[in-house]
This record gives structure tokens, C-alpha cells and sequence, in this order.
């Protein structure tokens, strides 16, 4: 039998929130597949996992005023693309943001942006993983407390 072979791909992406007149607002992306979920995105070379989530959310979404919070929960997954195992593991940040307008990268497949709060948030996003996620993003926003761990 012969063994599968897997590739690695390590990411780093962000939940982002904001907060408008009282209300706690999360920030999903929809996909060229149509999947709702996070910004997210690979490590460049020699590249913190924090610095990269900055980076790939500020591009996805056109945001810039990016306060990290700390790292929130690293997920792991598997799938197949054009044939070929991949193993996934993505480093998630919580960060924070005063800005509300948004601008979907279009070239790398990203079709809309939408601030939710977190029931409408946690409803609409395509995959359990992502999902458990929000909600530890959520526990770290209420807490008034976020993180300070990092990668």
C-alpha cells in the first residue's frame, strides 16, 4: 500500500469586531464558492502568523486601523485540491477596528464583506470550525479581556 502524501499549508487570518452604539459587530467574508467565514490567508516567507493575519485581513477587506487582540484558537483541517491531500492549520487573531466601510479583494475570490452581530454571524458561517471560532471570539470580547498570547 502506498502511503499518501500530504501537503502542509499553515495560514493566519482575524476575526475582526467592532463596536457601534453598544452593539458588538463581526466581520465575514464571502468566498467565489459562496462560503461565508474569515479572512484568512498563507505565511509569506519568514513571517510571524500574527503579522500575516494583519496583512491578509487588511488586503480581503480593505481595512487598515487593525488592533490585534491576541491570538483567539489555531484549527486544523484537511482537503483535497486538484487531486492532492492537503493538511491546513491556521493561526486565528482577534483584532479590532473603529472603520465599518470595507472592500472585498475581488482578485483573490473574495465577492462581500458584511458586519453581523454575533447570532446573525454564527448562523451564517459555512463551517463548524470557523464557527466554534466566533464563538471563542466572542467569549474574549465579552470577557473585556482579550488574550495576549501569541504565535
Amino acid at each position: 500500500m502506498t502511503p499518501v502524501r500530504v501537503r502542509e499549508e499553515t495560514s493566519a487570518g482575524g476575526v475582526v469586531y467592532r463596536i457601534d452604539n453598544g452593539t458588538t459587530f463581526y466581520l465575514l467574508i464571502r468566498d467565489s464558492y459562496k462560503n461565508w467565514g474569515f479572512p484568512k490567508g498563507h505565511l509569506e516567507n519568514d513571517e510571524l502568523p500574527q503579522g500575516a493575519a494583519v496583512r491578509e485581513v487588511s488586503e480581503e477587506t480593505g481595512l487598515c486601523d487593525l488592533v490585534p487582540r491576541g491570538l483567539i484558537d489555531t484549527i486544523d483541517w484537511h482537503f483535497r485540491f486538484r487531486g492532492r491531500l492537503i493538511h491546513k492549520v491556521c493561526h486565528f487573531f482577534l483584532m479590532e477596528t473603529a472603520e465599518c466601510d470595507t472592500s472585498p479583494q475581488r482578485t483573490e475570490g473574495i465577492t462581500a464583506c458584511r458586519w453581523l452581530p454575533f447570532e446573525e454571524a454564527d448562523a451564517l458561517i459555512s463551517y463548524a470550525n470557523a464557527r466554534d471560532v466566533l464563538r471563542k471570539a466572542r467569549a474574549i470580547v465579552l470577557a473585556g479581556t482579550p488574550t495576549a498570547r501569541s504565535v
